[in-house]
């Protein structure tokens, strides 16, 4: 098979029905906040896509009223422009919105770590998401809320979220599309398009993207990921996407080094 009829046979597996979609999303947060018997959901609010689109949907599925946005930025960290996005969000769906500062709990945890290591970077910067998942279960506890998380399904197949940080959640509505999907929902559900075309960033350091961390464009990524879905070989898919065939074994391997963070604690049977 030639290589455009196979990047079109990817692009198509990438496109969505954004209408059918955003009623199946909408149909499962309201049943299983339902199940749950929860007065409703909080949303970590980073003024990015994903977390918008989450909200959105959450907002949708169970009303204003039920939708709790809260926004966690770090003093010297955070860009100031997505806090006011993130409040531009809660603002135009009219659900609650929370600012909390988690610059002093962060440097209360690295100031009681007798051996804390600076140059240590990654686990230090794993701090912040933990400290985020604490704050957001104090409100889905106080509230009997559950908190709904924001991963897409390309961050999830890479591994790239904090274990017990952002991967932790009840719900993970957008788990089971790309990034690229994502941003095709979202447009089909107004968001600005300020927010869409956003570059990506966990909000770790300054400077720090994810692109940049993942070594590859997200587009790029989701190409290989629709081309392991429709079981095309790393060979005919790299050609396809225009990047070398260790990129895509890279992204293959590091799919099974980190499906430990997907599963449950490891229970030995005895």
């Amino acid at each position: 098979m030639a290589g455009k009829d196979v990047l079109k046979r990817i692009e198509n597996a990438l496109r969505i029905n954004p209408a059918s979609t955003k009623q199946k999303l909408v149909a499962f947060i309201k049943k299983r906040v339902s199940e749950a018997g929860a007065d409703g959901v909080v949303v970590g609010l980073s003024g990015g896509l994903d977390s918008s689109v989450t909200a959105i949907l959450c907002t949708k599925a169970l009303g204003a009223s039920k939708v709790i946005g809260v926004s966690m930025p770090e003093a010297g960290v955070t860009d100031p422009r997505d806090v006011a996005d993130a409040r531009e969000v809660a603002n135009k769906l009219g659900i609650a919105f929370r600012i909390v500062d988690i610059s002093p709990a962060v440097l209360g945890v690295r100031q009681n770590l007798t051996d804390y290591q600076i140059g240590a970077q990654l686990p230090a910067a794993n701090i912040k998401p933990r400290v985020r998942m604490t704050i957001l279960y104090y409100y889905a506890n106080l509230l009997n809320r559950l908190v709904v998380g924001s991963s897409n399904r390309s961050e999830l197949r890479a591994g790239y979220f904090t274990k017990f940080g952002d991967g932790g959640a009840d719900l993970l509505p957008l788990g089971y599309l790309y990034k690229t999907q994502v941003r095709q929902l979202a447009a089909y559900l107004g968001l600005s398009k300020q927010v869409i075309d956003k570059v990506p960033s966990a909000g770790l350091w300054r400077g720090q993207t994810d692109e940049g961390e993942l070594g590859i464009s997200y587009e790029k990524l989701d190409m290989i990921y629709a081309g392991l879905d429709l079981k095309l070989k790393p060979e005919t898919i790299a050609k396809a996407v225009g990047i070398d065939v260790e990129r895509v074994g890279h992204f293959i391997e590091r799919e099974r080094r980190v499906a430990h963070k997907l599963r449950p604690p490891e229970i030995p049977k005895l």
